[in-house]
């Protein structure tokens, strides 16, 4: 009895690293396979206006990082995201673009109902987000000083992950 518990006990980590490596191969091709179409390098050239009426050229250069969300009304991990990115917020800039989320009087209202303060874009037809490549959203880039996208995420992202990135695309 003895002998077959230590059998099996030697067998265990083998197989828990091999579950492991599996499961991070597999993350690795979903992850890759939903982030195949968003652009890389530097933005397009867009010239948006904001729901403030505020003018937003994208392609424009910053002084520092800020990150480009894209994101949905009808999205449920969107929804689930929204505070983080509305605590980046307070920290870093944000532009939002609110993919085929309705009119601008139906994104304004989102935005006050769910007490949202960060610039949004409204993409009614989704051409913006198309533009970016995006086929998922949530999509964060986090775009540097430069104007390159220096990160892109699709799917839900950590307040601390994306801050991190924001972190490191104002340091190099």
């Amino acid at each position: 009895m003895l002998s077959k518990i230590a059998s099996l006990l030697k067998k265990r980590p083998a197989r828990w690293v091999l579950e492991i490596f599996i499961f991070i191969g597999v993350y690795l091709v979903v992850r890759a396979w939903t982030q195949r179409n968003v652009i890389e390098g530097p933005l397009p050239p867009v010239a948006a206006v904001t729901l403030a009426s505020e003018k937003i050229d994208l392609q424009q250069t910053r002084n520092a990082p800020y990150l480009l969300h894209i994101w949905a009304s009808w999205c449920g991990i969107c929804r689930f995201e929204q505070d983080s990115i509305e605590s980046i917020s307070k920290d870093y800039p944000v532009i939002s673009i609110a993919m085929q989320s309705g009119n601008d009087n139906e994104v304004r209202q989102y935005m006050q109902d769910n007490g949202l303060t960060f610039k949004v874009i409204n993409d009614e037809e989704g051409e913006l987000s198309r533009m970016f490549g995006v086929t998922g959203v949530p999509t964060s880039l986090v775009i540097d000083s430069k104007g390159q996208i220096a990160y892109s995420e699709v799917g839900y992202t950590s307040e601390w992950g994306l801050r991190f990135r924001l972190w490191l695309a104002a340091n190099n």
